[in-house]
């Protein structure tokens, strides 16, 4: 397989647009990237297109990337359309990846875009229930609430809210409080040290001039926030966005025709699926398996990574990745938080895009906004929220969810062209 580098990256500000069309962010998104690459459309010799919901919402259920590139002049080529909920970007970015590393191009570009505010918020909420297995769906989140009526811990009893899923909030938001249940009971987390991870998150995001929200929390903020489910509240989770992110890889040899690249090498490219595991056998979860395997190929391990790009969809999210990932032991996510480690000026800052929580997610975009926030940071060109002496960089993006951990997972780990 032949070294891929990632020359060029750019993305819209992720936010609510509701009068501009999956066309119109995915245009800004791609010219952004090929001037930041420094090439035309002529350059562009196959892409993967990540889209989710754009057939739920209008019917353009099918052909997505070639409608929505079209406008740009890129035609004829291989267009290859991606869904995989919310890893739906980056699983772009690995197709697009293994196309240049096996030498097939020599230039290929990622683009991923969603546009999940509607009128009916309703409607919005029922879509990200397309994520798990619909016709078992019953089931589904029966197998989470047996797991959950084991459990001693005591809920305020006005947050369990049980029955609203997929009405006043999006069902992932159940399947997370369901996940942070378990680990509360299991290893003591505490609520606190979630408003910890979501506070530092908000934090960060007041540095970002792409992130959908760019405002301060104080930890006593976020516990005051409004519940959504317990133990969440709302700045704990991520909102509804829309946006569009992409990227230009290429091989060595396309990049010595180039005259001023920044090129960012990715060392690692893994996609794996989630397995039917019970939920206490965390050394199989995916987020571990597939880390695993990355560390591996990348020749690097946990200890190596300077900074990371987590799937916070909400703030347990990046709690449990940062076990999974081997950034702390098992079960010690809440106080790793706490200790400051993970806040931009700690020892490895996660998330200083402001993460899902704050920068937005936009499904199918999500993992391609979080390519462009590290190669910046690689590029040490992230202005007040640079990452000092930074070389390493992991980006980990998860979506959809069968039985207790997610349907689909990209790990990406990038380096520093000196």
């Amino acid at each position: 397989m032949r070294d891929v580098y990632i020359v060029g990256v750019g993305m819209t500000r992720f936010g609510k647009h509701l009068e501009r069309s999956e066309k119109d962010l995915t245009v800004e998104a791609v010219r952004t990237t090929l001037a930041d690459a420094g090439i035309g459309t002529d350059s562009i010799e196959a892409a993967w297109f990540s889209n989710s919901m754009w057939g739920y919402f209008t019917n353009q259920h099918c052909i997505k990337g070639q409608v929505a590139l079209r406008p740009l002049g890129i035609q004829g080529m291989p267009i290859i359309n991606v869904e995989n909920a919310c890893a739906g970007a980056s699983t772009a970015l690995h197709g697009a990846w293994m196309g240049v590393a096996a030498g097939l191009y020599d230039c290929a570009l990622a683009v991923g875009v969603e546009k999940l505010y509607n009128e009916d918020k309703n409607k919005t909420f029922r879509a990200y229930s397309a994520g798990v297995d619909v016709e078992n769906i019953v089931e589904h989140f029966a197998a989470w609430r047996r797991v959950l009526d084991k459990l001693e811990l005591e809920i305020p009893p006005d947050q369990d809210n049980a029955g609203d899923a997929g009405k006043s909030r999006s069902a992932f938001m159940d399947v997370y409080a369901g996940w942070c249940r378990w680990h509360m009971a299991t290893y003591g987390t505490t609520q606190r040290q979630l408003a910890v991870i979501a506070s530092k998150n908000h934090f960060h995001s007041t540095m970002n001039p792409f992130a959908q929200y760019q405002m301060d929390m104080s930890v006593e903020e976020v516990l005051a926030g409004r519940p959504v489910i317990y133990p969440l509240t709302v700045p704990m989770c991520a909102p509804v966005g829309d946006g569009s992110a992409a990227a230009v890889v290429c091989s060595g040899d396309f990049l010595k025709k180039l005259d001023a690249a920044r090129p960012v090498r990715i060392r690692a490219s893994v996609l794996a699926s989630g397995t039917d595991r019970p939920i206490e056998d965390e050394k199989n979860d995916i987020g571990a398996r597939c880390s695993r395997q990355a560390y591996e190929i990348a020749g690097v391990g946990p200890d190596d990574i300077d900074l990371a790009e987590v799937h916070d969809a909400t703030a347990f999210g990046e709690l449990h990745q940062c076990e999974a990932l081997g950034f702390c032991p098992q079960g010690e996510g809440g106080p790793y938080a706490e200790s400051g480690a993970t806040r931009l000026g700690g020892s490895r800052p996660v998330n200083v895009s402001g993460g899902l929580e704050s920068r937005g997610h936009p499904v199918g975009a999500s993992g391609l906004g979080q390519i462009f926030e590290l190669v910046t940071q690689l590029r040490h060109e992230a202005g007040k929220r640079q990452v000092e002496g930074c070389r390493l960089a992991l980006a980990e993006n998860g979506g959809g969810n069968l039985g207790f951990e997610e349907a689909a997972m990209a790990i990406h780990i990038l380096e520093k062209v000196s």
